[in-house]
């Protein structure tokens, strides 16, 4: 995997510009912050965020990827405030799951999302490369 970062541009944080990668491509739908059992353990922005992560990540593990396999991140949330309000808190709980690595990303906010509880869904790519 090779991060694309025009010579000229500051470099961002937290996030990659691009990513050009080879290999086999896994793709996850939306997550969001409920348990396996469809259940919410909670409504907190952050809690449900460490939730969708982590539900990433399993749904990654079956088809052979890890985090670090993540090409491109899309992160639907329902108030751009409380995402930015949750900073440092979010990106503890980001690293924790996720770790040091920081793809491609797209944060957006949404008006509703299909289940009326959840506070954030994020959907990703990752590449696991060629043997």
């Amino acid at each position: 995997m090779t991060i694309l970062q025009p010579p000229s541009w500051a470099k961002p944080r937290g996030y990659a510009n691009g990513v050009a990668a080879r290999g086999t491509l896994v793709f996850v739908a939306g997550q969001i912050g409920w348990d396996e059992q469809q259940r919410f353990q909670t409504a907190d922005f952050v809690g449900q965020c460490r939730q969708a992560l982590t539900n990433v990540v399993a749904v990654l593990a079956q088809g052979g990827a890890r985090p670090e396999h993540i090409v491109r991140m899309t992160w639907y949330v329902m108030s751009r405030q409380e995402y930015l309000d949750a900073g440092p808190a979010l990106g503890k709980c980001y690293r924790e799951i996720i770790g040091p690595h920081y793809p491609a990303m797209t944060a957006v906010e949404v008006s509703a999302l299909l289940e009326r509880d959840a506070r954030v869904e994020i959907e990703v790519t990752a590449v696991v490369p060629d043997a």
